[in-house]
């Protein structure tokens, strides 16, 4: 049986000295820039080309209104994602990247003076070391204003002990929002030991409703999908492995607040104010949840928590509260509901 410790090894080995370049990748988990919003382009031309060069993620996860906030990027390579954040914290905020290779954190610390320079402040620490245990390089309990993940968590051999430590460095009120592979199924365990298909974010892949039901352990009963974009599996080699698996790149949302687990109906309507600089005309909270600007939305009271007990509450208005209770909230209702479906978002 291979061990965490082998299975890490080999992803150390495959990210620091097997891929010299994303054009090494087999297949397309790691998404193009063509995914990226166009207001994070202009932040990246302003990025060192040797830390994009050799950048291995699968989107573009890096939430709105993160002025002068603290954010962990786990797993985060030569640091693109971490030099981008550094621009969207700014200068009174914190980044903390952490991740395991020695190859990769030599080139993102190595540019690290370049990129202060280049901005005008210095807001970014790297550190070397397992996402699997945070206190090992020192992130305390409720210290983290949101942790972001960009194609990695799949690579851990210990994906609950991960999201564990995500929950325990959250704030109350804190958000988990990252972008990962997951699998239609379960891989079978001599297709998760296999170097290529780890490195390749195929391998380690969790299987949606496990992943569920870890986060759903750890006290976090609704988790959203914000976007979802289907893997090709090009290369040959990697086809004939695993091609009986259906993979997809999902960017997931997630709060670390009390939420219930199922969608309850308390009558209440959220009103997007329309102030989040990126986005004067609607927001989307997930993929089934568009708020368009002054419009007025019907809500679960998990949206509604989300939404009041996180950094958005400043930007939405809670129209209700939950002192009254009208059972099951309709998530999708039939063609003789009183309801428009439209106007009825919630899962």
């Amino acid at each position: 049986m291979t061990t965490s410790i082998e299975i890490n090894e080999s992803v150390s080995h495959y990210y620091g000295q097997v891929l010299q370049s994303s054009d090494d990748l087999k297949t397309s988990a790691c998404c193009s820039i063509d995914a990226m919003p166009s207001y994070l382009k202009p932040l990246l031309a302003e990025v060192h080309p040797e830390v994009l060069e050799r950048f291995y993620g699968c989107g573009s996860p890096l939430p709105p209104l993160l002025k002068g906030k603290s954010v962990l990027d786990l797993g985060c390579g030569t640091g693109r994602d971490c030099y981008l954040l550094s621009r969207l914290v700014g200068p009174t905020g914190r980044v903390i990247g952490v991740d395991m290779t020695p190859e990769q954190l030599e080139v993102a610390v190595r540019h690290r003076d370049w990129h202060a320079e280049r901005f005008g402040f210095s807001n970014v620490e790297f550190l070397h070391g397992h996402i699997e245990n945070l206190h090992t390089v020192g992130i305390a309990d409720a210290s983290i204003d949101v942790v972001v993940s960009n194609c990695v968590i799949n690579l851990s051999p210990e994906k609950s002990r991960v999201l564990a430590e995500i929950f325990r460095v959250l704030k109350p009120g804190g958000e988990l929002y990252f972008s990962d592979v997951f699998a239609d199924r379960r891989i079978p365990a001599e297709l998760r030991q296999d170097p290529v298909l780890l490195g390749e974010c195929l391998g380690g892949a969790l299987y949606w409703e496990d992943f569920r039901r870890i986060l759903q352990e750890l006290g976090c009963p609704d988790v959203r999908k914000v976007k979802q974009n289907s893997i090709s599996l090009d290369d040959p080699e990697v086809f004939a492995k695993i091609g009986m698996v259906k993979f997809d790149s999902i960017t997931v949302r997630a709060f670390k607040t009390p939420l219930e687990d199922r969608c309850e109906d308390f009558g209440q309507v959220a009103v997007y104010l329309g102030t989040i600089d990126q986005y004067p005309h609607s927001f989307d909270l997930d993929d089934h949840h568009h708020f368009e600007t002054g419009r007025p939305l019907r809500v679960c009271g998990n949206t509604a928590d989300m939404l009041s007990a996180s950094r958005y509450g400043d930007h939405f208005q809670i129209l209700g509260d939950k002192s009254r209770h009208f059972g099951l909230f309709d998530c999708s209702p039939g063609p003789t509901s009183d309801v428009p479906k439209s106007d009825s978002p919630c899962c």
